[in-house]
């Protein structure tokens, strides 16, 4: 499949976001007509190049933020000036959002701030982009237009910047971490592209003049990517890994988490994958925690993983699994005993630590059944006593296995209630 000289190649998409009456093929209507043109961009041609689907889809035009605007408007759709100074204005057709950029052409790039003008030449605004995979646009007949050799890199699996990759990431540094990411999930799981990698490694101390937010955006996504485990390993050997974390990266115990995820039949998780790469210590979840600005859940659940992953394991037996369960929740024992399974010496074909890590898709844990009326018909007084004795009577009925019955939870209450 070849481009030809204006960049329109032999390729054509076809399926629902180009078929006509959808939202996709209304708005391009409406932009692409009366001496305007307008294609999607970006990742939607590229993953429907792959047979995968989109999360968004974008559009580039010739038009101006204001004529978008005033089309778009007139049309009866929504528009929402989200970067009109930069020229992007949000449509939202029937509930669905597109992001609309009017061609640019950079004039300065400083960093992450470039400073640009509308254009109307489409191979230039592909060439201001970072990948080639990511440089397609598709008109509104599904033709794909292919100015850089992204359709060759696709094919080969292969991420490769457009132009000078040190260029490339110096006018950007989030793209080091974007080429890895983009590697990890679209590449192959052999080395990635020579020169962007070396052009990674000349760059690296650019990391740190990146927000942590966005640093950690794109982490959480290599991580669950298809091929983040030999991609992390190439980080790693290219010393990117260390300034990313600020601390050790246990790559073995992420591999084994891919691997545990896989035979306990769950999905990547980004959070609990981060505590296999990153986590040993509860000191490891706080650096994380500043260093990535982790949101607060994020970081309990890997100070969790930091103090729990040690204490669970097959061999306390079913009922110390089920305890546990009920005082975790699901989604922290998930985290525990995959963790802990990945960290054991019995590798990923274990029937037990499967058993363990999958209790929470074969049991749910009861409500506590005794409510306070129980206790102070036995004479407990309310205020914090009451709490106490509740408290016991709840690790006792824990420890006796979450009985329903009522002889059973009136002994309970009895026993405790005695205590008082």
């Amino acid at each position: 499949m070849t481009a030809h000289e204006n960049g329109r190649t032999d390729r054509k998409l076809t399926g629902a976001a180009w078929a006509g009456g959808g939202a996709l093929a209304r708005l391009l209507g409406v932009l692409d007509r009366d001496g305007e043109e307008a294609r999607v961009v970006g990742g939607a041609v590229r993953n429907a190049l792959l047979g995968m689907p989109a999360d968004e889809i974008d559009v580039a035009t010739t038009a101006v933020p204001e004529e978008v605007v005033r089309r778009v408007q007139a049309a009866g759709f929504k528009a929402v000036p989200t970067g009109i100074a930069h020229g992007t204005v949000t449509v939202v057709i029937d509930g669905t959002p597109f992001e609309v950029t009017t061609l640019r052409q950079d004039v300065e790039t400083y960093g992450r701030h470039a400073k640009v003008a509308f254009g109307r030449d489409w191979r230039v605004d592909a060439e201001r982009r970072d990948f080639t995979i990511n440089a397609f646009s598709a008109a509104a007949d599904g033709t794909v237009y292919d100015y850089v050799g992204g359709l060759g890199d696709l094919a080969a699996r292969r991420v490769r910047f457009i132009g000078d990759a040190r260029r490339r990431i110096e006018e950007d540094y989030l793209r080091i971490l974007r080429f890895f990411r983009f590697h990890a999930a679209y590449g192959t799981a052999d080395h990635p592209d020579r020169e962007g990698l070396e052009a990674c490694i000349a760059g690296r101390a650019g990391l740190e003049q990146l927000s942590r937010e966005r640093v950690r955006m794109e982490l959480m996504k290599l991580v669950v990517a298809p091929h983040a485990v030999p991609t992390l390993i190439a980080m790693t050997d290219a010393g990117l890994t260390l300034r990313v974390l600020g601390g050790v990266s246990y790559l073995a115990s992420f591999e084994m988490m891919a691997k545990a995820e896989a035979a306990a039949g769950l999905g990547a998780d980004p959070v609990r994958r981060l505590g296999a790469l990153g986590v040993w210590v509860a000191e490891d979840a706080e650096r994380l925690w500043q260093r990535l600005r982790l949101a607060n859940a994020e970081h309990e659940r890997l100070a969790s993983m930091a103090e729990g992953w040690r204490r669970i394991a097959p061999a306390y037996g079913e009922q110390a699994a089920r305890a546990l369960l009920y005082r975790l929740g699901p989604q922290r024992f998930t985290d525990h005993a995959l963790l802990a399974w990945a960290r054991s010496s019995v590798g990923v074909i274990d029937e037990a630590w499967r058993a363990l890590a999958t209790l929470p898709a074969r049991w749910s844990a009861p409500a506590f059944p005794l409510k306070a009326a129980d206790f102070i018909s036995r004479g407990v007084d309310k205020g914090p006593l009451l709490g106490v004795v509740m408290r016991e009577a709840e690790d006792a009925w824990v420890r006796a296995g979450f009985p329903s019955d009522a002889a059973a939870l009136q002994a309970i209450a009895d026993g405790a209630a005695r205590g008082k």
